[in-house]
């Protein structure tokens, strides 16, 4: 039978309201709230979300919108959110909006008024749209930057830069950069930090398995000897029209990655890729939410940078002859 209010009121020979005030931050002693809090741990107590919703004015419950959960990495920044939420006693409703503005700012009006905060990841609508659709106090951006808003994103220019670096140290001076669609702000970012090297762009290229495939033989026409891809999958791509084509990776040409997941290790060859922080990512930002929500916010920074790093595989190798 399932242990109720009132059981851990009787254990802690308290009233119903005090057990309420003692499990939800209300006025009661230290000495009231450390024996209703034993009680409800000894008994396995476990407060209804929507009883004690009702009392707090809060749902328990976060709402995570991806642009497409077909992508390892959006997949992966929703385990991190849902394992941060699983430890706090919270619930995550997630919305994939493939790719669609519209969908995003749709599912972000709904998640807003129905959870206590939203984590809007990568999203592709405009700062402007953002800023007037989205509560700047309980939304948090993952991988994307917007002046006045909270955010979690990882560092892409010095990923990207690491990869370039990588890639001229091996030798080569032809480098090709896939870019992704127009209206990803990761996209920009690596697109900015690339602004110091000669690179040769194509795309936008679609985030896919598939756009890489389409890709591949704009890369062959090209003199590139070296390929960045916007992501992971679009490498993945790559590699598989350059194998159907009878090109050799690395020897004929070199390709790189973005956001190391975990298929990354499992191509053929293993690919190089500058590993994003994707799971930290999102309990990170589920995090801020949680403090937001407090009435005494130790929110302080409204936007927090993570680090990347390269993870050097077989598909960079040496710089062919």
């Amino acid at each position: 039978m399932r242990t109720t209010v009132h059981d851990v009121a009787d254990a802690a020979g308290v009233s119903v309201s005090t057990v309420s005030r003692a499990l939800t931050g209300g006025s009661v002693s230290p000495a009231t709230r450390a024996t209703v809090i034993a009680a409800a741990e000894r008994l396995g107590y476990r407060p209804n979300r929507t009883a004690r919703g009702l009392i707090t004015g809060r749902t328990g419950n976060y709402g995570l919108i991806v642009p497409d959960l077909r992508n390892p990495f959006f997949a992966d920044v929703a385990k991190g959110v849902t394992a941060r939420a699983r430890a706090v006693d919270c619930g995550v409703f997630i919305t994939d909006t493939d790719e669609d503005v519209s969908a995003e700012l749709e599912a972000l009006a709904m998640l807003g008024r129905n959870t206590d905060g939203v984590l809007l990841c990568s999203p592709r609508a405009t700062d402007a749209e953002l800023l007037e659709a989205a509560d700047p106090d309980t939304t948090v951006l993952v991988h994307r930057q917007v002046p006045g808003m909270l955010s979690i994103s990882a560092d892409i220019a010095a990923g990207t830069r690491q990869a370039i670096d990588h890639l001229r140290a091996l030798g080569h001076r032809q480098i090709a950069f896939l870019a992704g669609p127009d209206e990803s702000w990761a996209g920009h970012q690596r697109l900015s930090a690339l602004g110091e090297y000669e690179i040769l762009r194509f795309g936008s290229v679609a985030p896919t398995f598939e756009g890489g495939v389409l890709a591949g033989d704009l890369v062959l026409a090209s003199p590139a000897t070296a390929v960045l891809a916007y992501n992971d999958l679009v490498a993945m791509g790559l590699l598989h029209r350059l194998a159907a084509r009878g090109v050799s990776v690395p020897d004929q040409i070199s390709v790189v990655g973005y956001d190391d997941i975990s298929l990354a290790a499992m191509s053929h060859p293993p690919l190089t890729t500058v590993a994003v922080p994707k799971g930290r990512a999102g309990a990170a930002a589920l995090e801020v939410l949680l403090r937001a929500g407090k009435p005494a916010s130790t929110v302080r920074e409204r936007e927090v940078t993570l680090p990347t790093g390269l993870v050097v595989r077989a598909s960079s190798g040496l710089a062919g002859g």
